[in-house]
């Protein structure tokens, strides 16, 4: 089932009981903005025209409907016999928790994919159809992806500084001995500022940078929110005992906190899917990676909210990782910035600032949302591609 499961439930109950008081309040108008008082005063119109008691009758009709569709795409998705196997795929290199993956062959030019730390990497291999990674290997890469695994013993107390300089940066050595020559460092979401500090860090081992929906200004969109999310560094303390991560179930919350009937939406849309059919596996295959998070090193949460939500400490040029700013306009290797138009998790107002900051960066804009340039059908022409030949022609 999605998690966590009692929050989905919740909105879209709030979601059906504020349509029907809605209806109810009609004749009281709406006071909140004159663009949706209009709106307001137009549909109050046509419920006076039709008739109160039938437009009371027929909405009560479509919540119920909206409700039995909600729950048969839950049972649905519940039932489907979609099971993604275990990539088969060599580990090249190991610390604690933290694992380098081999997707390619020896001889070809190297890239080290650093995914985020509060998500699976396998969203970059969803399906054996559809996966980024084996698509790089197929244009004669080889992608090296980092697989941070769960917080354990070993990384228990680490702050970004500890995951930057110690396993990504000999997960990056462990990618320039394979390879015998300087490496592509590719990051997406949270992995593109990793990416970011590991490139300076690293300069004449990265020939190329390239960094997808990577957030760099958080307060360029939606201020309130992420000073909202910056309050965490003040609560967090207060609920979790000593080191203990950052739960999954919160991260979640955060998440539907953007949009809290995407849910409701999505699963009655996947109950009208052909269980056996192509899109309804890809449906699965995506819902399983998103319900497959991964807790957050206690340090690791304070130091995102505290100083990337709260100080937006990036764009502000005072983040810092092991006591160095981390500064774009220093790159001195070929860069690319991948801004998915319709991204709602790092909006492109936010990513944006980076492809200025850097210098000469290019910038590539493909009409996807945050996670659909890696899961959609079409991303393999739209997206991948470009950035496959994108990256060959730097690492010659």
């Amino acid at each position: 089932m999605p998690r966590p499961l009692p929050a989905h439930l919740a909105s879209a109950m709030l979601l059906w009981l504020s349509s029907r008081a809605a209806l109810t309040s009609l004749p009281s108008g709406w006071p909140l903005s004159k663009a949706a008082g209009d709106r307001f005063a137009a549909v109050r119109v046509e419920v006076e025209r039709l008739g109160a008691d039938k437009v009371n009758a027929a909405l009560d009709r479509e919540l119920l409907r909206r409700a039995d569709d909600f729950a048969a795409g839950l049972a649905a998705y519940h039932r489907h016999p979609f099971r993604r196997a275990a990539a088969r795929v060599p580990v090249v290199w190991r610390q604690g928790a933290v694992r380098l993956l081999d997707y390619g062959r020896g001889g070809r030019p190297a890239v080290l994919v650093i995914p985020s730390l509060i998500n699976r990497y396998y969203v970059l291999d969803l399906l054996p159809e559809r996966s980024f990674l084996r698509h790089l290997a197929e244009q004669g890469l080889r992608p090296l992806v980092v697989d941070w695994g769960e917080p354990g013993a070993a990384e228990r107390d680490y702050t970004l500084t500890d995951y930057i300089a110690s396993p990504l940066d000999a997960a990056a050595a462990t990618a320039r001995e394979v390879s015998g020559a300087p490496i592509a460092i590719l990051g997406y979401c949270m992995g593109g500022l990793l990416a970011l500090a590991l490139a300076l860090r690293r300069p004449a081992d990265t020939a190329c940078l390239a960094l997808l929906a990577t957030p760099w200004d958080f307060h360029a969109e939606r201020p309130a929110q992420a000073q909202l999310l910056g309050e965490l560094a003040q609560w967090l303390p207060v609920f979790l005992d000593g080191a203990d991560p950052l739960p999954v179930a919160v991260i979640q919350m955060l998440f539907l906190a953007l949009d809290p009937f995407l849910a409701e939406r999505k699963f009655i849309r996947f109950g009208t899917l052909d269980p056996a059919g192509a899109a309804a596996r890809g449906f699965v295959a995506l819902e399983d990676w998103i319900n497959d998070g991964v807790p957050l090193a206690h340090r690791v949460a304070l130091e995102c909210a505290a100083s990337w939500y709260r100080d937006n400490a990036p764009a502000r040029g005072i983040w810092q990782v092991d006591s160095r700013p981390v500064r774009p306009g220093e790159v001195a290797a070929p860069s690319l910035v991948v801004l998915p138009r319709r991204d709602r998790i790092v909006p492109p107002r936010s990513a944006a600032p980076l492809a200025t900051a850097i210098p000469g960066a290019s910038v590539l804009r493909p009409p996807f949302g945050h996670i659909g340039m890696m899961s959609s059908a079409v991303a393999p022409e739209a997206v991948w591609q470009p950035i496959a030949d994108w990256l060959r022609a730097r690492l010659g």
